[in-house]
């Protein structure tokens, strides 16, 4: 078969976009916005001819120099990562909208290099079938998002930021610990080639390889902010600029993936020396994170941290899912992914222009404002009519039979009335009530803590911000063939063997 050579576009096109847009264009923010913008309208075309090539089960791979696995660097595509380049296109394209239409870009320099080399990073972790340059391309990401934490300046963000890097670069040299681990044990970083030796691994290294195993489970449960590695999402994704807080949502995605990616090709339950102890780590992981993060929409007093806890409680949510570990919770996981991903952006974009209408002379913000955070207020809490809600009753329905079915749906319902509330007290702080400096932004208040003049909201930005609920809303009607295609996706990922032989080739089978 010929290679797929589309397959590297994903990667390759934002790191030249990035790269002419820093050297060439960097004294103009409207060129940036004009190519950043064709850039990503590209990326959605590509992300989409790539996601119909796999809809048949066809497995695409790119051998980067033609050299052959697993002494090459390979390119994976199949149906579950074409499903993330497309949902990550179509994210970034409601963000680089928005940011044109509200003027974020001008408050800082280079934003729209930094935006494309992170897209960089975050297609080639999708994309990647070797381990080691799955680091790489999360080191990518986190450099891009470093710069894009700081945009605009400040103090408070200043400080944020320092917590984020300092979290992440721990994150990072644990995983050069695993990965040294794990080439000790099996002499091989690529996934597929890893799975095979793993299989047949010596009763005596199997110790070794759980201790790899549980490095890395360690690492991407910091990138999924998941219990009890949380604690630095909040201050982060809250003080973080609004449309970067909206493009991080795919963020902890990329966390959630690569423990999906791992543990089900590489550590499989099925594998004699790993069976389902990881598995059985996520639903107490998933549990306690989705009870902290509602526990902290409840008490929040500002909306972003409102918003940043619910970040947090539906990636608990998605942790949940991703431990019953059958085709119908895995479907109902990829779900809830791509609708809470959509939901917290959703939400991040309307709390700008909330917070672009506070001042000192406006008792609440517009009221197709308050229209749009009482939106996303029901896509976050899962509430019908929207996706959030059929998320939410298909990883009921997948946990029937599972042995903690009572303790799954209890949690799952009990943290959604506690969201709703959260969501209705601080609705109803911001929205019927006159405008208190504690609860105003801290970009909007002078350094004597008064709310200063209201920003003008402009008719682009409010435009942009409507791109994640037609999502929510296309993903509400299309839900049911929408959820067809997901089971089939869970059940590729169920089935490693064709991964394998995909990118090792038919030979593999007789390892």
């Amino acid at each position: 078969m010929s290679p797929n050579h589309w397959i590297i576009l994903p990667v390759v096109m934002p790191a030249m976009m990035a790269a002419v847009m820093a050297m060439a264009m960097r004294h103009d923010v409207v060129l940036q916005r004009v190519f950043s913008l064709a850039a990503t309208v590209a990326l959605i075309a590509i992300s989409a001819g790539l996601f119909i090539s796999t809809l048949d089960g066809t497995i695409h791979t790119y051998q980067l120099g033609d050299w052959v696995p697993p002494f090459g660097i390979v390119l994976v595509l199949d149906r579950l990562s074409a499903m993330m380049l497309l949902l990550t296109s179509l994210l970034a394209a409601g963000v680089i909208l928005y940011v044109a239409g509200s003027g974020w870009d001008t408050r800082g320099w280079h934003f729209h290099a930094l935006f494309a080399f992170q897209v960089m990073g975050v297609n080639g972790a999708f994309l990647t079938g070797d381990a080691f340059n799955l680091f790489v391309f999360f080191e990518i990401l986190l450099i891009a998002s470093y710069g894009l934490m700081i945009h605009a300046g400040g103090g408070i963000r200043l400080r944020a930021g320092l917590q984020y890097v300092v979290m992440n670069l721990a994150g990072s040299t644990l995983f050069l610990f695993a990965m040294g681990t794990l080439y000790a044990v099996t002499g091989t970083l690529n996934m597929a080639d890893m799975a095979l030796r793993v299989r047949e691994l010596d009763p005596g290294d199997q110790a070794l390889l759980r201790t790899g195993a549980m490095i890395l489970l360690i690492v991407f449960g910091i990138k999924a902010a998941a219990f009890p590695l949380q604690f630095w999402l909040p201050g982060t994704y809250s003080n973080a600029p609004a449309p970067v807080a909206a493009f991080f949502a795919i963020m902890t995605k990329v966390g959630a993936y690569a423990i999906l990616r791992m543990y089900s090709l590489v550590f499989s339950p099925e594998s004699a020396a790993i069976g389902t102890f990881f598995l059985d780590l996520l639903l107490p992981a998933g549990l306690l994170t989705l009870f902290f993060g509602a526990i902290g929409v409840l008490g929040a007093k500002q909306l972003p941290r409102l918003a940043s806890f619910s970040v947090l409680a539906s990636m608990g949510t998605l942790l949940i899912a991703l431990s019953i570990g059958t085709q119908t919770g895995l479907t109902a996981a990829l779900f809830y992914l791509l609708h809470s991903t959509f939901a917290a952006a959703a939400l991040f974009l309307v709390l700008d222009l909330v917070a672009d209408s506070q001042g000192p002379t406006i008792r609440a913000p517009g009221g197709l404002v308050a229209a749009l955070f009482f939106a996303a207020a029901i896509a976050v809490a899962g509430m019908p009519p929207l996706s959030g809600f059929v998320g939410k009753l298909l990883i009921l329905d997948a946990s029937r039979d599972a042995p903690q079915m009572a303790l799954i749906w209890s949690m799952i319902l009990g943290t959604s009335l506690l969201v709703i509330v959260g969501f209705a007290m601080r609705g109803s702080r911001y929205f019927w009530k006159p405008l208190d400096p504690g609860f105003a932004n801290p970009e909007n208040l002078d350094p004597d803590g008064n709310p200063v003049a209201a920003h003008p909201i402009r008719s682009l930005a409010i435009t942009a911000s409507f791109v994640p609920f037609a999502l929510l809303v296309l993903l509400t009607i299309a839900a049911g063939p929408v959820t067809a295609v997901l089971s089939d996706t869970a059940a590729q990922l169920l089935e490693p063997d064709r991964y394998i032989e995909a990118v090792l080739g038919p030979q593999s089978g007789e390892h």
